[in-house]
């Protein structure tokens, strides 16, 4: 067990306990003076120098340090107050979880030293790391935390990481002192490399901590450190370190499970040397804020809610309202500050954002917008995504399916949409789907997406050329229909006659194979009457599908009559 300090405050913060001074000369037969009283360990900040002092000495080492540390980045930095926090009585069961590997009372727990916590953006990762930090310093058992923060002037320098930690560390733990003579010795090593710094500042010292509880370390949103090279840099500096010589440190690594961090954690170098912890959707702990937050609103608007009895809102939209949010935070917590606005009236804000028509309605998510622009922004081959999006939108399909329905080399679409694997889900055999129903909402709100809004006519219809190009007839014939095609198969005619009609699909509708239409289940005359509305549409297409309409009713009902 050892004394917790704060990172982020030097000024005059000591402990004390130490021994008590020595007591004064007797004169005569007199008796000698009282000692003084006792000093412990201490670091104090002298304002007009500048310098640090521990134990009442100058330690230059520590000073040095601070010059080279993230303050911003520390878990309870005044810079970056507030920070997100667990709402109460919510993920109680998955805090429980890290909080026991973190001390170290699960058997299982000793064969690992780093702990992944992944998630999805807006799963709120970042609350819990908030609020495990504070867990873990009450318990005096956080050793230093560092959290990212995207294009951040420190919080989103890699290079900073671990000097920021060593120092919370040196001022921690009274063993890991020694930490500032190691700077004092070599300052240069605060711009070596950071396997250099992991090793000198970090892993060397913690050799020296004998028989100790485990001390944990919290690195939050390495995805948001610049540099996909330096996020890796990072968990190879760390996973070398430990694998050389076991010390009582431990990692907690939350981040969204972009594919370049994956593959470092699936790599050999980590092979069985860490536990994955998914932060999955929880739609109770989801309801159970809301109703929290919906009732605060309620007692604390209470000139504009006096007309309104509880409970508000009605438990239908409630249960929309939570269904809407995909079992994640982000969704919730934005349309809560949205609604608490003090300058509006509760319910009419509510009402916007049942009524996504509503003027001022997109205001709602500006901050789930930000987020989702920001992952988007982060693809290179942006203008290549809007196909890709506007298929996923509408039809589930894997990649290999889409790689067919638009012609693209084996394995091209989950290259292009290697960066959005924090909003979508992309297994490289199965469904693409969204993590939030929110993400499809935004793409779909030319308001809201921007460029990225998937749903104007021309971006329609050339997702219509493709789909009708995949169903064309060939020369042979087609073998059993992949699950990709079956799909399209079944959705197609709904996506067609959602489209105004237009005479540029017609020579490719004529040109479907009658394989992909008996596999549809949608009613065939829609499609007939859609065409007739085509002024230039030729009697022989109308009539081609008046007879695959007859060639439905035989194959699927054959009692039933014409």
């Amino acid at each position: 067990m050892f004394p917790q300090g704060r990172g982020d405050q030097t000024m005059n913060n000591h402990i004390s306990g130490g021994m008590g001074g020595h007591g004064g000369a007797g004169h005569a037969n007199g008796t000698g003076g009282r000692g003084g009283h006792g000093m412990g360990p201490s670091l104090n900040f002298d304002i007009s120098t500048g310098n640090f002092t521990m134990n009442n000495l100058y330690h230059p080492g520590i000073d040095i340090l601070h010059r080279s540390v993230a303050s911003a980045a520390i878990h309870n930095s005044a810079e970056s107050f507030p920070q997100p926090r667990c709402h109460p009585e919510t993920r109680t069961e998955m805090l429980r979880a890290l909080h026991e590997w973190a001390l170290g009372t699960n058997p299982d727990t000793a064969a690992t030293t780093i702990l992944w916590l992944w998630g999805p953006a807006g799963s709120g990762k970042s609350a819990i790391m908030q609020t495990l930090a504070g867990k873990l310093q009450d318990a005096e058992r956080l050793g230093g935390s560092f959290f990212f923060k995207r294009s951040h002037a420190t919080r989103g320098n890699g290079k900073m990481l671990f000097a920021t930690i060593a120092y919370q560390l040196a001022l921690s733990v009274p063993e890991l002192k020694t930490i500032s003579q190691v700077v004092e010795n070599d300052p240069s090593v605060l711009v070596q490399s950071m396997k250099s710094q992991m090793k000198k500042l970090i892993s060397k010292p913690c050799r020296l901590l004998e028989n100790c509880n485990p001390i944990t370390v919290l690195i939050d949103g390495l995805d948001e450190c610049e540099g996909y090279g330096i996020q890796q840099e990072i968990l190879r500096a760390i996973r070398n370190s430990l694998s050389k010589h076991p010390i009582p440190l431990r990692f907690i690594v939350a981040s969204r499970p972009e594919p370049h961090i994956c593959d470092m954690f699936n790599s050999r170098l980590y092979m069985g040397t860490y536990r994955s912890f998914n932060v999955e959707q929880s739609f109770e702990d989801v309801r159970r804020y809301l109703c929290d937050e919906f009732s605060r609103i309620h007692r604390e608007h209470y000139r504009t809610m006096a007309g309104i009895a509880p409970p508000w809102p009605s438990p239908d939209v409630l249960r929309m309202l939570v269904s809407e949010s995909s079992g994640h935070f982000i969704y919730a917590s934005t349309i809560i500050k949205f609604i608490d606005d003090p300058n509006y009236r509760p319910p009419e804000r509510l009402a916007a954002i049942l009524d996504g028509s509503r003027t001022g309605s997109e205001l709602a998510f500006d901050a789930l917008d930000q987020l989702y622009m920001t992952v988007l922004k982060s693809s290179p081959r942006q203008s290549e995504l809007i196909p890709i999006l506007c298929a996923i939108a509408n039809f589930d399909l894997d990649p290999d399916g889409i790689d067919q329905l638009f012609e693209l080399p084996g394995g091209e679409t989950m290259l292009l949409l290697r960066g959005l694997h924090s909003v979508l889900d992309i297994p490289s055999k199965g469904i693409i789907s969204s993590h939030h129903a929110s993400f499809l909402d935004f793409l779909n709100s030319p308001q809201r997406s921007g460029n990225f809004y998937i749903s104007t006519l021309d971006r329609r219809m050339v997702l219509a050329r493709s789909l009708l190009k995949f169903c064309a007839a060939y020369s042979g014939e087609i073998p059993s229909l992949t699950s990709s095609q079956r799909v399209i198969s079944h959705n197609l005619i709904p996506f067609i006659i959602s489209l105004p009609p237009a005479a540029e699909l017609c020579p490719l509708i004529e040109l479907m194979n009658c394989k992909y239409i008996v596999e549809m289940t949608a009613d065939l005359e829609s499609m007939r009457s859609w065409l007739k509305q085509i002024p230039s549409v030729s009697e022989h297409l109308v009539q081609l599908w008046e007879d695959y309409r007859y060639m439905s009713i035989d194959i699927f009902n054959p009692t039933v009559s014409p």
